[in-house]
């Protein structure tokens, strides 16, 4: 069995989750190939090495036409995958993660998982990375994952409900029943698609397994 251990010492968001199996081996030609089948326009996705204390990376980046994303409902979201030309296995995991996040949501504000409106998470890049994300374990034979304890931020964030504080209450509601602990940092150290994903894949969360 092929497995993955996130060492998430620096928090985790979507789009390290992407870098991180890119890095591992994924090629991107493959990825780019597989995310056209969302037959989603107005984005451009690329994968560069990135260098920070003389060690090295690859950082997956979502660049938009478009700054301004429209928001989108749970049905929105679970129409543009079950249309999508994706491996059925990576459309279902997708949907399930979406669904997580909408119940989430939904009682962070007292309203029904279908009523959330989806914004930072409904965009293009969002859907992206956690479609990225779900694809690029599939490809890579990846069938269990773990992770360590999970490091918050803590200060105050900007969102389309306002300022809010970090860790987010979505996120923190994803957290629920993971290891989590202050990395001391003033800021965003986990967003709630990156909890979504954690909170979705991992078996278990802390030191590395045998």
């Amino acid at each position: 069995m092929r497995i993955a251990y996130l060492d998430c010492f620096s928090g985790i968001s979507g789009d390290m989750f992407v870098g991180s199996l890119l890095d591992a081996g994924l090629p991107f030609e493959q990825l780019e190939t597989i995310l056209s089948g969302l037959k989603l326009s107005g984005y451009r996705i690329s994968a560069i090495p990135e260098e920070r204390n003389h060690i090295f990376g690859t950082r997956f980046s979502v660049t938009l036409e478009k700054a301004d994303q429209a928001a989108r409902h749970l049905d929105d979201i679970r129409e543009i995958l079950e249309n999508s030309d994706l491996p059925l296995p990576v459309i279902q995991k997708s949907i399930q993660i979406f669904e997580n996040l909408a119940k989430v949501e939904g009682d962070v504000h007292h309203i029904s998982p279908n009523e959330v409106h989806f914004h930072e998470v409904g965009a293009i890049d969002s859907i992206l990375d956690i479609v990225a994300t779900v694809a690029g374990m599939d490809l890579l034979g990846i069938e269990k994952v773990f992770a360590s304890r999970i490091p918050v931020g803590s200060g105050i964030i900007g969102s389309a409900h306002g300022r809010i504080p970090i860790p987010s209450p979505a996120t923190i509601a994803l957290l629920k029943d993971i290891p989590i602990y202050s990395s001391g940092q003033d800021a965003e150290m986990v967003t709630p698609t990156g909890a979504a994903l954690i909170a979705s894949l991992c078996s278990s969360f802390g030191p590395m397994p045998p």
